[in-house]
């Protein structure tokens, strides 16, 4: 049977302020993303992301939305959207949007009129409390509360006091979100990427948490069963277009279980962000066990699994694995021939580490602003930028790690990361295939993918080491994390921290 585009597909997620600048304001825009487009089709992936575009006071970057179906004049026009998601289509490229459900901005009309009167037809929109409970917003530690004096009420906010929390139980607030999502829908949009989506159902009495969670954000742990039936709502709206549109949502809790709970049966979410593994470390028993788990709950679940090394709010992973660029190579291995739909964050595919921010130059109250280097295209001082001086500073070698002095050597990571994405088109196995992992030496990671009478075998070494990790039959080196021995047969011995795709000889 055929299945869903966005089962077999690499998902590319672009922060648009870092991608690339092409008007000379040290911030990137719309056209920079549609410049990137023949590098995102020469990679071989199959859909971007973009990060929030909406108009903002950027207070958190764009996810304090003022007005959701607008562009921020720092990125562009609707008409560039409108150009952006045509040209995309034409390459072959799917378009994803942030879709920011929970909140909005403090200066969206909604939140306007909401606080300018407790008689307003629009105050139920959010959420007024005479009396706050004790939870806490999830960046800065502070109460999750702000006392409005003009009201003289306190609106809840799960994050900044700048994005205060919609209130998804009353049908005015669902049906205005769902008009924002049927406004890109209808400019042709293929789905979302909807932010921390498992926040938007709560209990109306607001309970306090507990003693023992005092002082703890609840975005970590917020599994409020309400949230179901409003994501059903949220599918009806996708379900009611053509072209098989989707959302993917980041739901941050700590458990495989819970996550997979968010697909219901088929009606809620399409895909739902795991990030356990982004939490794992560098070691082959740790990732035996988070691969098994993921095989066994979101296979009961009949759920299609997500994988995520790195993100807009994770240090990037060879920032965070250590190990230079082998184990970067190695990782690249893990993530794309993994049982479930890959997101690649922009520049992985270049091997970056995370910038350094010197104290003056830190912007992001939630201290994340390393993983959001700009993206280096060329070499020279403004690699490919309109200025040379961007919002955030260049990642560590740039000169080097940059998209043209890449691709114009074979045995790059860029090339890499080319070979892997063709191999996983190319392969039903890889694609769409089963998972069954392999018994293998300590320090290796192994498992098969199989389609029919379609295989491809994986193997990672964790170690530094070599590592004899012998199959039975002949094979093939299909992809070598270090591009040694490609095309020719595996002899049963991996190089220290090598990743490695085998077919049948």
């Amino acid at each position: 049977m055929p299945q869903p585009w966005w089962k077999s597909a690499v998902v590319y997620q672009v922060y648009p302020r870092s991608f690339r600048d092409t008007d000379g304001d040290g911030v990137g825009d719309l056209e920079g993303i549609r410049r990137g487009l023949p590098h995102l089709q020469w990679l071989g992936v199959d859909a971007l992301w973009l990060s929030p575009i909406y108009k903002s006071p950027m207070a958190d970057f764009g996810y304090d939305v003022a007005d959701h179906c607008d562009v921020d004049p720092a990125f562009g026009t609707l008409a560039d959207m409108d150009r952006l998601i045509a040209e995309a289509h034409d390459r072959g490229l799917r378009v994803l949007l942030d879709w920011v459900a929970n909140h909005t901005s403090d200066q969206h009309p909604w939140f306007q009129a909401s606080r300018s009167s407790r008689d307003h037809p629009m105050r139920d929109w959010y959420v007024w409390r005479d009396r706050p409970n004790n939870w806490v917003a999830a960046i800065g530690d502070g109460p999750a509360w702000t006392f409005d004096p003009a009201t003289d009420q306190h609106y809840l906010h799960l994050f900044l006091p700048q994005q205060p929390d919609l209130n998804w139980a009353n049908p005015q607030v669902q049906q205005a979100m769902h008009d924002t999502l049927r406004f890109w829908l209808d400019r042709g949009v293929d789905g979302f990427r909807a932010d921390v989506i498992h926040l938007i159902g709560k209990d109306p009495a607001l309970p306090d948490d507990p003693p023992h969670l005092v002082g703890t954000s609840r975005v970590g742990r917020h599994d409020e069963p309400r949230t179901h039936e409003l994501l059903r709502g949220i599918r009806a709206v996708l379900d009611s277009y053509p072209g098989e549109r989707m959302m993917v949502g980041e739901v941050n809790l700590d458990a495989h279980e819970r996550i997979a709970r968010y697909y219901g049966r088929g009606d809620q979410l399409h895909l739902a962000f795991d990030f356990v593994p982004l939490y794992a470390a560098w070691d082959a028993a740790v990732w035996r066990g988070v691969v098994a788990d993921v095989e066994r709950v979101f296979g009961a679940a009949d759920a299609w699994p997500t994988w995520v090394l790195s993100n807009h709010d994770q240090p990037r992973h060879r920032s965070r694995y250590g190990g230079g660029e082998a184990r970067a190579r190695a990782a690249a291995v893990l993530l794309l021939t993994l049982r479930g739909t890959p997101f690649l964050y922009a520049g992985e595919e270049l091997g970056l580490t995370d910038a350094e921010i010197p104290p003056g130059r830190a912007v992001d109250p939630g201290g994340r602003d390393g993983c959001r280097a700009p993206l280096p295209w060329e070499p020279g001082p403004a690699h490919g930028w309109a200025s040379p001086d961007p919002w955030l500073p260049w990642p560590p070698c740039a000169e080097e790690r940059n998209v043209a002095t890449l691709r114009a050597r074979p045995d790059s990571i860029l090339h890499l990361y080319r070979r892997l994405l063709a191999a996983r088109r190319a392969s039903p196995a890889l694609s769409l295939g089963s998972l069954e992992m392999l018994d293998t030496p300590a320090g290796v990671l192994g498992y098969v993918r199989a389609a029919g009478d379609h295989r491809r075998t994986v193997l990672v070494n964790f170690h530094d080491e070599p590592a004899d990790a012998p199959l039975a039959g002949d094979h093939v080196v299909e992809v070598a994390s270090d591009g040694a021995g490609e095309g020719g047969p595996y002899g049963g011995r991996l190089a220290p921290t090598q990743g490695v795709v085998l077919r049948p000889a």
